[in-house]
């Protein structure tokens, strides 16, 4: 296809082109407040919760139970999106989750017991709206089968690391300098409002699909797709893990205040990575290129195993960043490619699920692996978890149509 092949371009021509697509600057704009806001929901439940019991065990409970809803709500709440569209369905999805929030705070501020705030973290996590899922349908249906398709997911990646970085640092913030519900209050908000600003831009939402139920159980199984969805779910562990490995090396040292910027090394190379592999259109097929930046991402993460000095360390987290960038990219370009546009929402969303549930699992097992050893054994589980992601690109690669 030729949105997955291309010769070398000037960095500026494809990103310009791309923004040059009627109607792409006022929905890529429109859903960045969304994307910082639904970057701060997860910590932002944490603070309103310990804030209110003084018990992380509680709050990672509740955040818990948001996560696995999310995970396993998301892909239904986008099946209904591609069935009846985005225009209708994702003000209703709003609503229900701002109702969703209120009832969170309310109970958590009048002391309920844990149970009502579990449940209430519950529907607010089933009724998180996909953003991501959504904007990048949009610039499918205006860039399918075209060379500028995989800058067009680039650039979505692009927004969305930056409201990772954005988002976490601001709902600190204001929760610790105002209070938890004022940022709570402040995350819904921005989501609320940047995705009611993407739901009126009818003219670049893809048209609701047409059912054909002979083909409804089996448009999402097949097999180059559920390995892509494993190779997030690689991804997702590796991630967690390495958080937590992270934060243990920061501690065991006696300097925790250094997890959180070490941790961002990785993350502000990925985003100068993800901005130049997206400026450029590749010879390699996309397929072949997914095998060789998942095999860079395994040989990158070696050398955490073995450093010890901040600087060291410091280092080695900046090489996996290098290849985290392109692979989410291609996760999506892959994706548009495996599927038909009637369930593409979907199929985003069942990416962004495997990586949810990846990045939960790698934390918790990670966790149990450090506490006995140290956090070098965090690293050895991320290095594992990449070697698992590779297996599945292979499968995705030898898959392909």
């Amino acid at each position: 296809m030729p949105a997955l092949t291309g010769r070398i371009s000037t960095p500026t021509t494809n990103y310009a082109a791309v923004l040059r697509t009627p109607g792409a600057w006022k929905f890529y704009l429109a859903a960045a407040p969304a994307r910082i806001g639904l970057a701060m929901t997860s910590l932002g439940i944490v603070w309103l919760v310990h804030g209110s019991t003084g018990s992380y065990a509680a709050a990672g409970s509740v955040t818990g139970g948001f996560a696995v809803a999310e995970a396993l709500a998301g892909p239904q709440v986008a099946r209904l999106i591609d069935r009846f569209g985005q225009t209708r369905m994702l003000p209703i999805t709003l609503l229900a989750h701002a109702a969703a929030v209120a009832l969170l705070i309310g109970v958590t501020v009048s002391q309920a017991p844990l149970w009502a705030l579990i449940t209430a973290g519950v529907l607010a996590g089933g009724s998180i709206p996909q953003v991501g899922a959504q904007t990048g349908a949009r610039w499918s249906h205006a860039l399918r089968g075209t060379p500028l398709l995989s800058s067009a997911f680039a650039l979505e990646a692009l927004g969305v690391g930056i409201a990772f970085m954005v988002g976490p640092a601001l709902i600190g913030t204001v929760s610790a300098t105002a209070s938890p519900v004022v940022g709570m209050a402040l995350a819904t908000s921005l989501v609320l409002t940047g995705g009611f600003s993407l739901a009126v831009q009818r003219r670049t939402a893809p048209p609701p699909a047409k059912r054909d139920r002979t083909k409804d159980p089996d448009r999402l199984l097949r097999k180059g797709f559920l390995a892509l969805v494993g190779t997030n779910i690689g991804i997702g562990i590796f991630f967690g893990s390495m958080q937590v490995a992270v934060t243990a090396y920061a501690v065991h040292r006696g300097t925790p205040s250094l997890a959180g910027p070490l941790y961002s090394i990785t993350s502000l190379v990925g985003l100068v990575a993800g901005f130049a592999y997206g400026a450029r259109r590749w010879r390699m097929p996309a397929r072949n290129q997914f095998v060789v930046v998942l095999a860079a991402l395994t040989i990158s993460t070696i050398p955490l195993l073995v450093v010890e000095t901040p600087l060291a360390i410091g280092i080695a987290l900046a090489l996996p960043g290098l290849a985290i960038a392109p692979f989410q990219t291609l996760s999506a370009v892959l994706a548009e490619s495996e599927v038909e546009s009637a369930v593409l929402t979907q199929a985003f969303t069942w990416l962004n699920s495997g990586s949810a549930a990846g990045i939960a699992l790698g934390a918790a097992f990670a966790g149990r692996v450090v506490d006995t050893s140290d956090a070098h054994y965090g690293f050895a589980v991320a290095l594992l978890a990449t070697l698992v992601a590779t297996a599945m690109a292979l499968v995705v690669r030898v898959s392909g149509r």
